[in-house]
């Protein structure tokens, strides 16, 4: 074993020292010599939902973190979802992720965005109240069998030679902390968020830290580039926070949240507040004379003027006055809490000095006599381009090393947390020597998400959106668990048994609920005279099904029921199954046709490309060398993949089709000759 500042100096195996461990109970105790499964390096939404994953899984994992009293912190934004982001959580749920049940116990105003439009792209957000969040994930991760949880902060990997079969110049086995001591591991996990090398800044004013009062990841960053990762900046911001008592509110556009409530996660039949007990949110706007103060104080603002990209869907009210002149912006007024004093500006991110923001603030309307408590601020950080991972988020130039959240440049809580359940997965499954749990394009957001990534790579923090996804219809929010939940289970084993009993019970209930609709028919006058506000033209000659009805927009299932009551009164007992009938029954049609567009893509999908293909030099293929250097950087697993990587033309596609076909007759030709 070697660690990398040693310059390849054998190290002896003798520098494992027992670590002082935070918590160890009797029934997940740390194995003997600080040996790990899987070590998760930082506990925010990736860290927490990569760790929980891993354990669940089997593995023993611990994740190690600055501080644990910070482990559930919303660094940003007090709220959870959002149209794109509301489908990552319910995929997360539906691979036994936290965060949508954490949500669903700490929410203080639900709201469904985007309802104009269909179910499909609806998206699941929440304001969410940041004390009993991070309360409610501190008990969770606390108490989760297999997981030990460490306080330290880590400098170095232990790396071994490379594993024969599997790409990768080195192999992981460890990490080194701050004070000397070493953990070993079979995987470790990064999830550093805004930490690798993080500054933060106000004004002209920069300070070394990866968000206010925690310090940044220098040894750490330092490690990655000198292994090889290639390495980008990127840049993020907050808005200052308001006390509440000085806002006038009274003049200001009232948001109440939705009656009732729809909770994130399969397994919650409601969320834990009523919808009259959940507070409201506020909208006003910026107006001309905040773009004046923003315009003539750009010199005393060096976080804008860096050349770092932000984030393009969430800027800086700085960016928006630059990009956008003359028009006014959206602020919304969100609630960080039941007892909370504070108020968060969403769309009001700022990093101009402090004085100049409450000069800035006091010029919108409703916020004449606000009093800042906290100054917006800027975050500047180190982010590795996510071209360097395979889609099970294992890093190609370090075997067993796994990058997830904002270290692979994406933003937001809901991206990080998708890609640590994925990671935890696949590190706990890397361990066992079993293949990797993959979400393709077609099976759901987290796919396309990591697709994206894997294979475009990002020059600013990337944000899911429901345009991003091509097939829509079929990745609907709703139906989340039939598509992950049971391929979870079996390929993963990270799904309780609860979950997994109620995903069955949802299946079963949901086909035999369609059956019975399809088998209700009656003539099209009949049903006219039983719901005259259906659009059901009397003309039709055949019969018309209870399903065909329910697809009409005026149709629920309660309204069914109530002129059918047998056999469909007992299908709107429970309000999500009666729900998910009536999303089944609009996209039924539609959804024919795009199961077939998804078989297409599978098949290009199917054709894997061998792991330990060197684009750089192999011959018995026609690319041109710009064509191998993207191939060689992104590394894709598959046809598909290769497909849509940027300057691959489709003649190299084909080109690199034949040449996979031809390996496989040659594999299959040499397998026959050994059988006869």
């Amino acid at each position: 074993m070697f660690l990398l500042r040693d310059r390849g100096c054998w190290a002896a195996a003798a520098l494992c020292k027992r670590l002082p461990l935070y918590r160890l109970r009797s029934d997940s105790a740390a194995p003997c010599g600080a040996h790990f499964d899987v070590v998760v390096i930082g506990g925010g939404h990736a860290g927490t939902e990569a760790a929980a994953a891993a354990a669940r899984c089997g593995s023993w994992t611990l994740l190690l973190t600055h501080r644990v009293d910070t482990i559930g912190q919303m660094s940003c934004n007090p709220s959870f979802g959002g149209i794109g982001k509301g489908h990552l959580m319910r995929e997360v749920d539906a691979l036994d992720g936290l965060c949508s049940r954490i949500c669903d116990q700490s929410g203080i105003h639900y709201k469904v965005l985007n309802r104009r439009k269909g179910p499909a792209v609806w998206g699941l957000r929440a304001q969410i109240d940041r004390k009993l969040y991070k309360q409610n994930m501190q008990e969770e991760v606390l108490n989760t069998p297999l997981l030990t949880v460490q306080e330290g902060t880590v400098e170095d990997l232990v790396l071994t030679e490379p594993e024969p079969g599997y790409p990768g110049k080195c192999r992981v086995r460890g990490v080194v902390l701050a004070d000397g001591s070493t953990v070993y591991a079979e995987s470790v996990i990064l999830t550093t968020g805004t930490f690798l090398r993080g500054m933060m800044v106000i004004g002209l004013e920069m300070h070394p830290a990866g968000r206010l009062g925690d310090q940044p990841a220098i040894g750490l960053a330092q490690t990655l580039e000198k292994l090889g990762f290639v390495v980008g900046r990127l840049k993020t911001g907050t808005p200052p926070r308001l006390a509440k008592e000085s806002i006038n509110f009274n003049i200001l556009n009232k948001q109440t949240p939705d009656n009732p409530s729809i909770p994130f996660s399969f397994l919650s039949e409601t969320v834990w507040i009523k919808p009259e007990d959940q507070l409201p949110c506020y909208l006003t706007h910026t107006n001309h004379r905040v773009d004046e103060i923003v315009l003539e104080n750009l010199h005393l603002n060096s976080h804008v003027k860096e050349t770092t990209k932000g984030p393009r869907y969430c800027p800086s009210i700085e960016s928006k006055v630059l990009r956008f002149p003359n028009r006014t912006h959206q602020v919304w007024l969100e609630p960080e809490g039941m007892d909370s004093d504070l108020i968060y500006p969403q769309g009001l991110s700022v990093t101009l000095p402090a004085e100049l923001q409450e000069k800035m603030i006091t010029c919108i309307r409703g916020l004449e006599k606000a009093k800042m408590v906290h100054p917006g601020y800027g975050v500047q950080y180190d982010y590795l381009d996510p071209r360097q991972i395979s889609p099970s988020l294992e890093t190609h130039l370090v075997q067993c090393l796994f990058f997830a959240g904002q270290i692979n440049g994406t933003t937001g809580y809901e991206e990080a947390a998708a890609q640590g359940v994925i990671a935890g997965i696949n590190a706990s499954l890397r361990v066992s020597g079993k293949p990797p749990f993959v979400v393709s394009r077609t099976e759901g957001y987290i796919g396309v998400l990591i697709d994206d990534l894997t294979t475009l790579g990002t020059s600013e923090p990337y944000r899911m959106f429901s345009s991003r996804v091509e097939f829509r219809l079929s990745l609907r929010p709703d139906n989340a668990d039939s598509r992950l939940t049971f391929r979870a289970h079996k390929d993963a084993g990270c799904v309780s048994p609860q979950r997994y009993e109620r995903a069955l019970w949802m299946k079963s209930s949901l086909e035999e609920g369609i059956s019975v609709l399809k088998s209700i028919e009656l003539s099209s006058s009949k049903w006219k005279k039983l719901i005259p506000q259906a659009p059901i033209s009397v003309n039709r000659s055949l019969p018309v099904s209870a399903l065909d009805v329910l697809k009409c927009e005026e149709v629920n299932m309660d309204l069914l029921a109530s002129v059918v009551p047998e056999p469909l009164k007992k299908y709107t007992a429970n309000r999500e199954l009666a729900r998910r009938l009536k999303i089944e029954a609009a996209y039924e049609s539609v959804l024919v046709f795009q199961l077939q567009e998804i078989k297409e893509v599978q098949r290009d999908e199917a054709l894997q490309l061998p792991e330990d293909l060197d684009y750089l030099t192999i011959r018995d293929v026609s690319l041109s060398q710009e064509v191998r250097e993207k191939l060689h950087l992104s590394r894709p697993q598959t046809i598909g993949a290769a497909s849509r990587i940027p300057g691959v033309t489709p003649a190299a596609i084909i080109n690199l089709l034949r040449f996979v076909k031809t390996i496989q007759q040659r594999q299959a030709a040499v397998k026959e000759h050994q059988t006869k």
